[in-house]
């Protein structure tokens, strides 16, 4: 079906102007990424330029930071799947810097990555990378340099932007089509933080350990400014709708710090697709739980005549600026909000029915609040062996590697560390990879925050949730829950070096990685 109106609207103007062309590829499809050190005499698909920009998130609040083509969030750059393209990178900083592609399917060498040795972009210098982009949907891109202390530097810059690959055809009709990015600005280090917007911990706690460590915490990371695009809550212009019309969100966390629940009040939202990829089983829900890194597509009926407002559903960070006017045609007054339902965000509810499961709501302890008790303690005693059995609405993996998550408090003097398996990065040659596997993945989150895991140039399967079995589902960023357990799968299918970490930077920075290596 074919689009009947497309318009970007509001803050997103000043993204269109900038946004680089994107030409025809003037070769075929290339089967590896290339980068090169200087410009060629061909002018590139695709120009991104780091650089100092302002951000005027309100008249009174204009903040200084590092963005692309004069801008933050950068352009939103198109492009066709698996028709190969160049892109130019020009670093006008003093710092070297790093393009990751994130959700892309590419080699090592261009994906953006230090810790699998893609060359950075030297200060005031430029590199050329080539790739074939797939698979098709949302994705996005941003800094991937490390930060540690530094908050003026990676993720907590304004280095980052929608990578929109086009499929073959358009898949579905929709009158608006907006990209939407949650981001948070001018962080600071705290001791007290406090995720009151993480509402993982109504559910199970299959990884709850015995004995919980006592010792106090290190330095994590907040803010307290917030925006979606570039634009607070209540600045800029609102989002225009008529009735009758169907909008389709891109949705994506851009933060370098939280996960987040977001809610558009009087409406739903139906959701497409998780990380860009479509879901087995579409659904309507009242508001959506996006972890850092995270995406979400979802198309919008507008069918409730008035001026609403979309953001985030904890009171004090909406106030703080993480919202959007939405206003429909010929109305007048305050925007409105109303508080959604509290129903747990949950993965499966969009994934292939599998048999013999029963329903969400009848699901042992997944939305009553069941502590971890003798039910888990079984469920944790099994064997990962046991677990494969049980999970055969998936193919069987060839190899099960078990990935256990613990926080050490202050274990970097000022700073947490995190542990996988025992022991921080590098975790030389110790998950090693065969081309052509499956290979399941079990997390298990022994800590008390809920943490998104990416692992680069790879798609993960989600089989399992918090004791739920699922399949279809597929992303490459996964939020483990608060004491909880995730199992996914995936196919070797990338050789090279591939990063697996958590999308929080300060936990990535100290420890909560891992690299992924073919043998």
């Amino acid at each position: 079906m074919q689009r009947r109106h497309f318009l970007q609207l509001g803050s997103l103007a000043l993204a269109q102007r900038a946004s680089a062309r994107i030409t025809p590829a003037a070769q075929a499809a290339m089967q590896m990424g290339t980068s090169q050190p200087a410009p060629t005499s061909t002018k590139a698909d695709i120009t991104l330029r780091i650089e100092p920009v302002t951000v005027e998130l309100a008249p009174d609040k204009i903040l200084s930071t590092i963005g692309y083509n004069g801008t933050s969030p950068g352009p939103v750059l198109r492009m066709k799947e698996g028709r190969a393209i160049s892109v130019d990178v020009f670093n006008d900083t003093d710092t070297p810097e790093l393009v990751h592609w994130h959700g892309l399917l590419i080699p090592a060498d261009v994906d953006g990555v230090e810790e699998e040795n893609t060359p950075f972009v030297p200060p005031r210098g430029h590199r050329r990378y080539t790739f074939t982009p797939t698979p098709s949907g949302s994705r996005w891109y941003h800094s991937h340099a490390m930060a540690y202390a530094d908050l003026h530097k990676g993720a907590y810059t304004g280095q980052f932007g929608f990578a929109y690959i086009e499929p073959a055809q358009t898949p579905g009709a929709y009158d608006q089509e907006h990209f939407l990015a949650l981001r948070d600005w001018e962080p600071f280090f705290t001791s007290s933080m406090e995720d009151d917007d993480d509402d993982t911990k109504s559910g199970p706690e299959p990884e709850k350990p015995a004995t919980l460590n006592t010792a106090p915490n290190g330095l994590e990371v907040s803010s307290m400014t917030y925006s979606i695009n570039d634009k607070a809550l209540g600045s800029g212009e609102p989002l225009r709708v008529k009735p009758g019309q169907r909008v389709l969100l891109h949705l994506l966390n851009a933060s370098a710090i939280e996960n987040r629940r977001i809610a558009f009040a009087g409406h739903k939202f139906h959701v497409l697709a998780l990380d860009g990829n479509p879901v087995p089983t579409p659904q309507s829900i009242e508001s959506i739980v996006l972890g850092a890194g995270e995406r979400v597509c979802a198309l919008v009926e507008m069918n409730n005549p008035g001026i609403w407002i979309l953001g985030a559903t904890q009171p004090s960070i909406r106030a703080m600026g993480l919202g959007l006017v939405v206003e429909y045609e010929n109305q007048r007054g305050q925007p409105k909000w109303i508080d959604p339902p509290k129903d747990p965000w949950d993965y499966t509810l969009f994934g292939h029915p599998v048999a013999g499961s029963s329903a969400a709501s009848s699901r042992p302890g997944l939305f009553s609040g069941q502590p971890s008790g003798s039910t888990a303690d079984q469920a944790q005693a099994s064997s990962a062996l046991e677990q494969a059995r049980a999970l055969k609405h998936v193919p069987a993996p060839d190899q099960i590697i078990e990935m256990a998550f613990e926080k050490v408090p202050a274990g970097a003097g000022k700073f947490n560390t995190f542990h996988v398996n025992g022991k921080p990065y590098p975790h030389e040659n110790e998950f090693l990879l065969k081309q052509g596997a499956r290979y399941r993945l079990i997390f298990r989150n022994r800590t008390d925050d809920a943490h998104p895991m990416h692992l680069h140039r790879h798609q993960l399967e989600l089989v399992d949730f918090n004791g739920t079995p699922t399949s279809g589902v597929i992303k490459d960023t996964v939020v483990v829950p608060f004491y909880g357990r995730a199992t996914v799968d995936f196919t070797a299918n990338q050789p090279g070096l591939s990063l697996f970490h958590c999308h929080i930077q300060s936990h990535m920075d100290y420890g909560f990685k891992a690299l992924f290596r073919y043998a």
